[in-house]
């Protein structure tokens, strides 16, 4: 059994991930901004869930305390909160947003690395996974170039990182590849969303399929520097030989 923290774990792939740690039988612990979301996430059996904001490195020094008061230690501590922006040109995108979306997905890794790592060391060994994204790989895609360039960002971070923990100590990088959550959906208008659909159903997956496969090798595959990835590039091209004879249709319930 594991001690795991989810930050953004009230929600989407977030939720999905601590649901199946539990599964597993792991303790988890998570945050999320909304306090209502936190109670209902904290109503589950076997999740523990604080309101804390991880642009704020304050609040997730106590989500640290609480997982690792309840529980003694925290062994997986996974920065999976993450948030998006208007479809926009990044000319175009109003600063506010532009801000919110480096706060939560850079600046709130960096906070959850650098109170993760700090606890693990003072406790002998522990690991941290980031979670990667669109532009993690350098793909660009019009619109979401702010977003893309965190996610960029937050790979150099990991990498730079595990040269730099102390023995027993990780960090390494989960690809969830495209989730149909809100933060995959969020700015479609519906005429993009329409020509958007073919690649979605092709290429996407949902929360209840990628959560439990990740959730698993978050366990397993704890080493420094290691990277699970979801998505690999023979799946890829294997969904897009098999496309013309089999029909995916991952929005409906």
């Amino acid at each position: 059994m594991s001690t795991v923290v989810v930050t953004g774990g009230t929600r989407g792939l977030g939720l999905g991930l601590a649901r199946a740690l539990v599964e597993h039988g792991h303790q988890v612990v998570v945050c999320g901004t909304d306090p209502e979301r936190v109670r209902a996430a904290g109503a589950e059996p076997g999740i523990l869930a604080k309101v804390a904001d991880v642009s704020d490195r304050d609040q997730l020094q106590e989500l640290w305390q609480a997982a690792a008061g309840r529980h003694g230690r925290v062994d997986v501590w996974i920065n999976n909160a993450g948030v998006s922006h208007a479809r926009e040109p990044a000319w175009r995108l109003p600063s506010e947003q532009a801000r919110r979306v480096v706060d939560v997905n850079l600046v709130g890794v960096l906070n959850g690395c650098a109170v993760a790592l700090d606890g693990m060391a003072a406790q002998g060994g522990g690991h941290v996974w980031n979670m990667d994204g669109l532009g993690g790989d350098g793909r660009t895609v019009s619109g979401l170039s702010v977003y893309g360039a965190t996610k960029r960002a937050v790979g150099y971070l990991t990498t730079a990182l595990a040269k730099e923990v102390p023995d027993g100590v990780g960090v390494g990088l989960l690809s969830p590849g495209m989730v149909v959550t809100d933060l995959l959906t969020h700015g479609y208008s519906q005429a993009e969303r329409e020509r958007a659909a073919r690649i979605l159903s092709i290429l996407a997956d949902r929360v209840e399929t990628v959560a439990p496969w990740l959730a698993e090798r978050a366990i397993s595959r704890a080493r420094n520097g290691a990277r699970v990835r979801w998505l690999t590039p023979g799946k890829i091209a294997w969904r897009f030989a098999t496309s013309r004879f089999t029909r995916r249709d991952v929005f409906t319930p």
